[in-house]
């Protein structure tokens, strides 16, 4: 015989949906509620409404939204004193717009995943890889099969030496 499930017919549903959509703990809901927290997440799983989550997504969107229409306001009022102080001949001025709208569109970028913070390494072109790589594959030779196997694994295009 099917088990009905605890949590569905709790009157607390509804605050019990909240915050498991909300990323509370399954035993944290279940003590806060008293109720099994196997139950709880047999609940979450399998009968936690779809639209509840997605309601949490859309807020997470809402929120980035929110914040990208800040910069961009920003961004627009930094242009605006930027032109405000071209006009007036205010260089000093018109220096720190740029910077602050420049801020902006890195910022912007940044959130759109356009720009990334730190440096990238591309190791395949350092001095200390391309020496390494020779050295292994010189004390390969006497293994031809090991080179080539070697070669083709860490640099397509090198020709192993005969």
């Amino acid at each position: 015989m099917a088990r009905h499930c605890t949590v569905c017919t709790h009157p607390d549903r509804d605050a019990i949906d909240a915050a498991l959509v909300g990323r509370d703990s399954y035993r944290g809901v279940a003590r806060r509620f008293a109720v099994g927290p196997d139950a709880v997440e047999r609940h979450a799983k399998a009968h936690l409404p779809t639209s509840l989550a997605k309601a949490h997504e859309v807020t997470e969107v809402t929120r980035a939204d929110d914040l990208l229409a800040q910069v961009r306001e920003l961004q627009a009022k930094a242009v605006t004193i930027l032109e405000t102080a071209e006009r007036g001949g205010d260089l000093r001025s018109a220096l720190g717009a740029i910077r602050e709208a420049r801020s902006c569109v890195e910022l912007l970028g940044k959130l759109a995943g356009e720009l990334q913070d730190g440096v990238t390494v591309n190791i395949l072109v350092a001095p200390e890889w391309l020496a390494l790589r020779g050295r292994i594959l010189t004390a390969l030779q006497p293994y031809a099969e090991a080179q080539l196997a070697l070669a083709g694994v860490i640099d397509s295009d090198h020709e192993p030496r005969p």
